[in-house]
């Protein structure tokens, strides 16, 4: 290509979900609910964790934190998915499409980076409690919050701008629901297989080496809880269990398509819409049922009178 930084398609189309019209209604019914629980639960952990004395803690302002992300991170993927039901042919303007994949590689690597930091929180909880208090100050969680932020940032902004000098020429469908590198970069028109090693190792091989580095600092950490009392370490126990499981749903999937190369394969769709669309909801759920300090302070919100004011 002789003019490699222009672009003459203006617009992707969308094969969506499912090529079959007579489940559009059943998909957008369950989508919805899947959506709506999303917000509504990020929503309650948000405002329970600000409104409750008792959890003004590290551990749950990251928890609070990541449910401002999980709502974000839905909502760059769902609505417009739960919107193109309702049209035959599914399309994103290229400025549309550059603009999701740059929010959601920030919202999908601030929450690599923030489970990271929750990880490096409970190591100080449980290696280090005499000094929790001290190394975890408001300072220092604000500044670890602040890190994850840009780190997610400096994640995406590689991300565009390895993929703006892109050309589009010509093919402009897309076999998903929303914009992501892998399927968007085969459709250039120009040799990729740089790019292509370049986006696998800056996504794929980094999500990777750092889930497992992760899966092993909790490994040392509950090797650590032998030496503690029964009590405290089942409470502790159970939250490092929960951050597992949640951080495992979170890197599983993206280590899934990001270290493969970007071709089409079957299982892509139902991949993409675990940690896309399901995750964001689960993240609050898994935490709230396993977290007998959020349930009991839930029930404490829900027992609060409603006081009005007359004007």
């Amino acid at each position: 290509m002789e003019s490699g930084n222009l672009t003459w398609v203006s617009e992707f189309v969308f094969l969506g979900l499912s090529q079959t019209q007579a489940l559009y209604l059943f998909l957008f019914l369950v989508f919805l609910f899947v959506y709506t629980t999303t917000v509504m639960a990020n929503l309650l952990v948000m405002v329970t964790v600000t409104s409750d004395p008792r959890l003004q803690t590290p551990m749950y302002f990251l928890l609070q934190n990541l449910a401002v992300i999980d709502l974000c991170y839905s909502t760059v993927t769902a609505p417009k998915m739960l919107v193109d039901f309702f049209h035959e042919t599914k399309t994103i303007s290229y400025q549309g499409c550059m603009a999701q994949i740059f929010f959601f590689h920030l919202l999908g690597g601030g929450t690599v980076f923030l489970l990271s930091v929750m990880a490096y929180d409970r190591y100080i909880a449980i290696s280090r409690p005499l000094h929790y208090a001290i190394i975890m100050n408001t300072r220092m969680c604000v500044g670890l919050v602040v890190a994850a932020w840009v780190g997610g940032f400096v994640h995406s902004v590689v991300q565009l701008v390895l993929m703006l000098p892109l050309p589009f020429c010509g093919p402009n469908i897309l076999d998903s629901f929303y914009c992501d590198v892998p399927q968007v970069l085969r459709l250039a028109c120009t040799d990729t297989s740089l790019l292509e090693f370049l986006m696998i190792s800056n996504s794929g091989v980094l999500v990777l080496i750092w889930f497992l580095l992760l899966l092993t600092s909790y490994t040392l950490i509950l090797v650590t809880l032998r030496s503690h009392s029964g009590q405290a370490r089942r409470k502790a126990a159970s939250t490092c269990t929960t951050h597992i499981i949640v951080m495992s749903m979170s890197f599983i999937p993206g280590i899934y398509i990001y270290t493969r190369p970007f071709s089409s394969f079957p299982m892509y769709k139902a991949v993409s819409v675990s940690y896309t669309v399901l995750t964001p909801m689960l993240n609050p759920i898994i935490y709230t049922l396993r977290n007998q300090e959020m349930q009991a302070a839930m029930k404490r919100l829900g027992k609060r009178p409603v006081i009005f004011s007359r004007e």
